[in-house]
């Protein structure tokens, strides 16, 4: 169960129903009322590593720009692509997440005004109806779209907003197997549940707090067996000592469990952070393998050494289309091959 000792909250939003039935749900924590959410999450006094054995809610309303155009390495065929978060920060504690080294909180913000991020959702919508192929909005880019569904309800309220915008596509990026308001409800076929898989060896070490890879292949499963439109993504890829072997077995998990005739995408892609988010995570696990293993730097952004992700890359890619058609299959590498003049 998600474990939360201290609220607090925005003074605008604090009659706001969605606010409220958060709240409830914490029926002994102690509330703290604040102007605005930046006082508690950009403090300077925060440490993640401290804050993260014990976070904190803080519920707000999030102004100014509420749908962004998405970075290039989420984009999988289809027309505009844009991405919004309901929330920051994450129930998991995976060692290579960005989140750690982007924010000093490890507070959860969860921000309750979905109505107006619909809102905004819906005029892009608009402004993209007449486009050969649909606008996708992707959640789960600074949190995990389903992780905290019980406490958020933010899947049934956005499956509900697209259910009113056929042109436009929904993708939930998850780990989580908290799929409950997916598999009670009718199926929409402009939503892609996309869960982000790694080795069972990686996910022991890394990825603290989420579901194992068993888990999250059978929660899959059953999505798609009631006719959810589904995504794989094996992004970060983490080169290791064993990395072969331990891609090769899930690889054929995978695709033995899942019925490939309909998988929506394969999206694969490298360990890479922006420069200043690596110091910050290196310095917060100085002694930890992840931070050193075949990585360098190149114009800003820490990743493998380009040899190594290559390799690494082809190798998986090569893994997969043994199983699913190429076509649906999208490599990014960090490194752009520049055309030949």
């Amino acid at each position: 169960a998600i474990m939360v000792d201290t609220i607090y909250i925005e003074r605008a939003v604090r009659d706001h129903p969605r606010t409220l039935t958060v709240a409830g749900r914490f029926p002994t924590a102690r509330v703290i009322e604040i102007e605005k959410y930046s006082e508690v999450f950009n403090s300077h006094a925060n440490n993640f590593r401290i804050q993260k054995k014990n976070p904190s809610l803080i519920l707000a309303a999030k102004q100014n720009k509420r749908v962004l155009p998405t970075p290039v390495q989420y984009e999988t065929g289809g027309g505009a692509n844009y991405y919004f978060s309901h929330m920051l920060n994450c129930l998991y504690d995976c060692r290579y997440c960005f989140l750690q080294g982007m924010y000093r909180s490890a507070n959860y913000l969860l921000f309750v005004n979905y109505e107006d991020i619909a809102q905004d959702i819906k005029a892009l919508a608009a402004e993209h109806q007449a486009d050969d192929k649909p606008a996708w909005f992707f959640s789960g880019y600074d949190c995990d779209s389903l992780a905290f569904e019980p406490v958020t309800g933010f899947a049934d309220y956005f499956l509900n907003v697209f259910k009113d915008l056929p042109d436009a596509v929904l993708e939930l990026r998850t780990k989580s197997t908290q799929i409950r308001s997916l598999t009670r409800r009718p199926v929409l076929p402009n939503v892609v549940i996309a869960y982000s898989l790694s080795p069972q060896e990686v996910a022991s070490s890394l990825e603290t707090g989420a579901p194992g890879l068993a888990r999250r292949l059978a929660a899959l499963a059953k999505l798609q067996r009631k006719g959810w439109r589904i995504g794989v993504r094996f992004d970060p890829v983490i080169w290791h000592k064993e990395y072969l072997v331990h891609y090769q077995a899930m690889v054929e998990d995978v695709f033995t469990q899942l019925d490939v005739s309909t998988i929506d995408s394969v999206t694969l892609g490298g360990f890479r952070l922006p420069k200043n988010f690596y110091k910050t995570m290196q310095g917060l696990y100085p002694e930890h393998w992840l931070f050193s293993a075949g990585l360098d730097e190149h114009a800003g952004v820490v990743a493998y050494r380009e040899e190594i992700e290559q390799q690494v890359l082809s190798e998986l890619h090569d893994l997969v289309v043994a199983h699913v058609d190429e076509e649906i299959v999208y490599t990014y590498p960090t490194y752009q091959v520049q055309a030949q003049p």
